[in-house]
């Protein structure tokens, strides 16, 4: 019998932050009772100061360190490795001491605003996209940089080192100033055709190229923790605790734990972004992928995520606490149940409308774009989140054809990954929307990906596709067969009517 092996996972999203542990046993994750166990979840929220919306990763570092610490003791040191992911395009700066230069700013924060445009003026979007095969969208660490620069920021005049999140949480556990690949590729900064940062196209936008450090693939060992982070978790005693980059970014890594059986898959990973795409053998770079706005992030195990962001349930969540700062704070469960007692296809809503992006009373949002377009105005709160949830989906379509359009196959079944799998209205109308075999979970793909990808670092599995078969003998999933679509197919000539 293989040894039973503990892999630490840190897993940083946009509204929290949890460590979870899966234990190894050469086939499976142990059910104990669950596949994955939490040791420990901490919030993650944004931070408004007089010059603009920040994370407070100080405060996440501080709770990494405390979810260490409590799995360290949970487990007596018994650990094999050790893994985070985050979100992606959001960065800090090192100066040339090595500390970082203000608190990292929230992608939401507006001084993204008019960026687009004053980076075409620059290099032309045809050039950009040639050279990073990314979509544009105003929340891309390459428009937080020329923001920098074009407002003369004094952080990017002393700056030396570009981290993205990850690589800072990872350089602060291990002395190592490195990008990995899948976070790397979000930034619109990384060629993928050269394998390298987008050099010349930085400079043509006068941002210093020398910020930018070594890109090391998914599954790299970084090294042991830092004897200070040992002193402070209570490592010191228990020998060395390596630190491996799996897929940094968290789509990345939660696309590594889709259970497909076989190629030509579509996928989703679900939740407050939405990311839909098809696993593919390189970069799509052509110019109906520059037409349709797709991007190609980096995959695991030679792979590009050939794929659109969603707004996601980032609608819900914005509904939900808009609500709440009125009268009541209702349960996502609660939520649903009303959604669903509500009257179908009321209105229709593009959930990529600018108007979505930031944060702020998201019902009245909903409410305007459809006055605006001259459709029924949801007034109860079931309707309006009713509303979000069809043109969720039917956005799925949408972005479903455009990639079969992309790679020239039928992408067949659906693979939705994440948390937004326990969304159960949401999935049926994916199926209803979409006519495609919809199967759900796991819900913490993200965190089995990452160690998923520990595990392969490690030798103790031998392929990606060995990898699925265990997350397939590890987690149940759900499948949704896809009902009458006549009156989706009505509602889908809605939303092509009303996407700009």
């Amino acid at each position: 019998m293989a040894q039973t092996l503990n892999f630490l996972a840190f897993d940083l999203g946009a509204e929290s932050g949890r460590a979870m542990v899966g234990q190894f046993d050469g086939r499976r994750f142990v059910q104990t009772p669950a596949p994955l166990s939490e040791v420990y979840r901490f919030p993650n929220v944004a931070v408004r100061l007089p010059d603009g919306l920040h994370w407070d990763v100080l405060r996440l570092w501080s709770d990494l360190k405390q979810g260490l610490g409590l799995a360290i003791r949970k487990y007596s040191g018994d650990l094999a490795a050790i893994g985070l992911d985050t979100w992606g395009v959001d960065f800090g700066l090192l100066d040339r001491d090595g500390a970082l230069i203000g608190n990292p700013y929230h992608y939401r924060d507006d001084r993204t605003d008019g960026m687009l445009e004053e980076a075409f003026r620059c290099v032309s979007r045809d050039e950009i996209f040639q050279q990073t095969g990314i979509q544009f969208m105003p929340i891309n660490s390459l428009y937080q940089l020329l923001s920098m620069v074009i407002h003369r920021s004094p952080a990017l005049e002393v700056a030396e080192t570009f981290l993205t999140i990850p690589d800072l949480l990872n350089y602060w556990l291990t002395g190592h100033e490195v990008c990995e690949f899948t976070n790397a590729t979000t930034t619109q900064c990384f060629n993928p055709v050269t394998g390298d940062w987008a050099l010349s196209m930085l400079a043509g936008m006068g941002i210093p190229t020398h910020l930018f450090p070594s890109i090391v693939e998914p599954g790299t060992l970084l090294g042991p923790i830092l004897p200070a982070v040992e002193d402070e978790v209570g490592a010191a005693e228990l020998g060395t605790l390596m630190v491996i980059a799996p897929a940094c970014h968290d789509t990345g890594s939660a696309v590594a734990a889709v259970p497909a059986r076989r190629p030509n898959f579509a996928w989703i990973s679900s939740g407050t972004w939405s990311v839909m795409g098809v696993e593919w053998p390189e970069a799509v770079i052509n110019p109906h992928s520059l037409h349709f706005n797709i991007t190609n992030e980096g995959g695991v195990c030679g792979t590009f995520r050939v794929s659109k962001n969603i707004m996601g349930l980032w609608l819900v969540q914005e509904c939900r606490r808009t609500w709440a700062r009125q009268d009541e704070e209702l349960s996502y469960d609660a939520l649903m149940h009303i959604a669903a007692e509500a009257p179908p296809f009321q209105s229709i809503v593009d959930p990529d409308d600018g108007e979505f992006l930031k944060p702020g009373d998201m019902p009245a949002r909903i409410q305007a774009f459809c006055r605006r377009t001259h459709q029924l105005i949801p007034e109860t709160r079931g309707a309006i989140i009713r509303c979000a949830l069809e043109s969720l989906a039917l956005k799925y379509r949408w972005v479903l054809e455009r990639l079969e359009e992309l790679v020239g196959q039928r992408l067949d079944p659906i693979h939705i990954v994440g948390g937004g799998t326990q969304n159960r209205l949401l999935c049926q109308f994916t199926a209803d929307a979409t006519g495609r075999q919809t199967v759900t979970g796991p819900v913490e793909a993200t965190a089995a990906g990452n160690i998923l990808m520990q595990a392969i670092a490690l030798g103790q599995i031998g392929s990606l596709s060995d990898g699925r078969e265990v997350i397939r003998n590890s987690f149940d999933v759900r499948t949704y067969e896809s009902g009458d679509k006549s009156r989706w197919d009505e509602a889908y000539a809605r939303l092509l009517s009303v996407m700009v």
